[in-house]
């Protein structure tokens, strides 16, 4: 009997050590999986970034998924918040909230309703990019005029245009602050002004802004008169800014009235369903004249939607 007590000990002390280096074997071979994905994107960001650089450098604009990707995060402001960020960080960041989601509710409440947190989840994201976005165009919006403003205050020549940059950026607001501390820096330990420009245009959702700094990496180039650039820039700022604000008024003005009519239809068809023996809202969902109707009405509310998203 002691035989037998002594062999079962022997053999859960045998079982346990090779559980054991299973364990062990199984979290270095997670570790070394997570280490060379890890290697892997830094690569993969690296490359992405040289072949933007070298598309920069020649006027190409054959873009990727990727590349627009990384652009999103830039105009949002992410990439200025967590300078490690990267588009292929930021897929896989996405796919395990996702996982997450879907395991939770599909355990708790079913298919549908993990399809439908999915669908919030997507929207949520997508919304709030948007609105960072519309911050930080705003923000360069309203700081432009003063970034020009600091620009003329300079005689500029094409060998210094980036050197002040670090001066101005103390005076604005992000993200023109970061982008022009970044150029500045870039420029004086690449010793490429006009590369540094590019690459600076590339991390500001701001037509105007992109159209300056092109400009202003023309000028560098061809050596030309920055007093001019910057004097006929400011000049167009302030026209763009006044069409923007009488487009806001416009689209004010229009919001109200879509309001006012959305209201009046809404009491109208309170009356009418008064004056009916069906109810108006069952004819509305569930015939086929109703629904057309309802589609159309969709469509206008989207289209008006759509236009006021806009960030001009």
């Amino acid at each position: 009997m002691e035989i037998v007590l002594h062999g079962i000990i022997l053999f859960l002390l045998i079982t346990g050590c090779l559980l054991l280096f299973v364990r062990v074997r199984w979290l270095e071979m997670a570790s070394s999986f997570m280490r060379r994905s890890r290697e892997g994107m830094d690569v993969a960001a690296g490359r992405r970034l040289l072949e933007n650089r070298r598309q920069l450098m020649t006027l190409q604009k054959n873009h990727s998924f990727w590349y627009k990707l990384e652009q999103e995060l830039n105009y949002s402001g992410l990439k200025r918040r967590f300078p490690y960020l990267t588009a292929e960080i930021w897929i896989v960041l996405n796919i395990l909230a996702a996982g997450v989601v879907s395991v939770s509710l599909l355990v708790c409440y079913g298919w549908k309703t993990m399809f439908i947190g999915l669908v919030v989840m997507g929207l949520l994201e997508y919304f709030y990019l948007y609105f960072c976005k519309m911050r930080a165009f705003r923000s360069v919006n309203s700081n432009l005029i003063k970034f020009l403003d600091f620009l003329g205050n300079y005689s500029i020549t094409s060998g210094e245009v980036t050197g002040i940059f670090a001066q101005i950026s103390k005076y604005v607001d992000e993200p023109l602050k970061t982008v022009l501390e970044e150029c500045s820096y870039e420029a004086q330990t690449t010793g490429d002004a006009s590369l540094a420009l590019l690459s600076m245009a590339e991390k500001i959702e701001h037509p105007k802004f992109k159209e300056l700094v092109r400009n202003m990496e023309i000028s560098v180039r061809y050596c030309a008169d920055f007093s001019l650039l910057v004097k006929n820039s400011r000049r167009m700022m302030r026209e763009y800014l006044r069409l923007g604000e009488e487009r806001r008024s416009l689209l004010r003005e229009a919001l109200i009235n879509m309001m006012l009519l959305a209201g009046m239809s809404v009491f109208t068809l309170v009356v009418v369903n008064g004056l009916l023996e069906t109810s108006i809202w069952v004819i509305l969902w569930d015939t086929i004249p109703g629904r057309i109707a309802l589609g159309i009405i969709g469509f206008i509310f989207l289209l008006f939607a759509g236009k006021l998203m806009e960030r001009r």
